[in-house]
This record gives structure tokens, C-alpha cells and sequence, in this order.
């Protein structure tokens, strides 16, 4: 997808992220908007052997998978015209190149009421490309996580911090598969130690 053929006849065009955009865009952006797209659940099935991961021990980043039951919260970034082309140079390295991802355009619901609806581009993982994992237990998926590393830093941190801006953020929502591998990751660490559920993020951070 072209920059030219998204921002055709509009002066800005919205970018929806899900995994480590909602905390580490690292691109020029006018505004940005909580909120969510439906049809569409979160899963760690994605492989990861730059960022958070190598070539002998790949970490697990989040995609997204079809289901039309569900709803997956985020960030939605607003980039102006001026911006779009820089923007998607970095974004088409950082997600398609490296990291295996694709482009497609869906419905992004801000979670203020006073906004409707946005087209916003997203960045999917499908199971057809080399990089995909696929489906493993939340234990195994906290296993491998607690043991990669990648240029950007530990997959740990990659959890974390989308589990800390989801209930700081989102703290109505229940993301089952997300706190639960973090839950599992927690429990690697401190195995009955009765860790108090505030202190999580900290612990595992300073663990890494």
C-alpha cells in the first residue's frame, strides 16, 4: 500500500497499533486517540528474531487474528500529509521488512464518545508468513518470552509494557490472553511468593 494511494484527497490519515506502538511509535504524529477495532483478538503468535528475539531464540509479539466476536484496544495515531510519507518509510521497515507484518484498512472506534468511527491503517501478522508461530499454551508462550532478547531490548518489556498501558489506559477491559501470559510470566519469576498484582510490572522489569 502506497503512502500516495492511502492519503488520496485527505490531509491526514490515522495509524492503529496494538503491541509495542501504543507505547513506542517513534514516529512523527499530530494527535492520538484510545480506543479500538472490532473483529479482531490480540495473540502473542507472532515470531520476533530482530526486536525482541534472534535467529536461534525468536520472542513472541502480539497479532492480530479474525474473530468476530471480539475487540482489541490501542492507539490510533493521526499523522498529517506532510508526515504520511516519512511515517510509512519507517513503519515499512519496522513492521513489513522486519518484522513480517502487513497492511490493511479497518474500522477504529475511538473510546471517546464524542468521536465516531476512523479508517485507520493496521498492521496484521498472518499465519503465512515465515516469522509466524502460531498457537502454544500461555505457559508456553510466558516460557519463551522470559528467555528472548532482541536489539530493541528483552521480550519481557514488550509484555509489560502493553499489559501496564492496558489497564492504565483501558482498565475496563479484560484482555484474558494478555494478562494471562502475564500472569504465567510472573509466576516463572516468583513461584508462590504472593506478589501483589500492583507490583507485577515492576518486578518483572527489574528482572530483565
Amino acid at each position: 500500500m502506497k503512502p500516495q494511494d492511502i492519503t488520496k484527497e485527505k490531509s491526514s490519515m490515522w495509524i492503529f497499533g496494538y503491541g509495542s506502538l501504543v507505547w513506542r511509535p517513534d514516529f512523527t504524529y499530530k494527535s492520538c486517540k484510545i480506543g479500538h477495532i472490532r473483529g479482531y483478538k490480540r495473540r502473542f503468535w507472532q515470531g520476533d528474531d530482530f526486536y525482541r528475539g534472534d535467529k536461534q531464540k525468536p520472542g513472541r509479539v502480539a497479532t492480530l487474528v479474525a474473530d468476530q466476536e471480539a475487540c482489541t484496544w490501542g492507539v490510533a495515531y493521526e499523522v498529517s500529509e506532510s508526515q504520511v510519507q516519512e511515517s510509512l518509510q519507517y513503519l515499512n521497515m519496522r513492521e513489513v521488512v522486519l518484522g513480517g507484518y502487513m497492511t490493511k484498512m479497518v474500522e477504529f472506534i475511538p473510546k471517546e464518545r464524542s468521536h465516531g468511527p476512523l479508517l485507520a491503517l493496521v498492521y496484521i501478522a498472518t499465519s503465512d508468513n515465515p516469522m509466524y508461530l502460531g498457537p502454544a499454551s500461555i505457559k508456553d508462550v510466558a516460557a519463551q518470552i522470559a528467555t528472548c532478547r532482541g536489539n530493541t531490548g528483552h521480550n519481557i518489556e514488550y509484555l509489560v509494557r502493553l499489559a501496564d498501558f492496558m489497564r492504565h489506559y483501558c482498565p475496563e477491559v479484560e484482555d484474558e490472553h494478555l494478562f494471562s501470559i502475564e500472569a504465567a510470566l510472573l509466576n516463572i519469576f516468583h513461584e508462590g511468593g504472593g506478589i501483589k498484582a500492583a507490583d507485577q510490572n515492576s518486578l518483572m522489569l527489574e528482572a530483565i
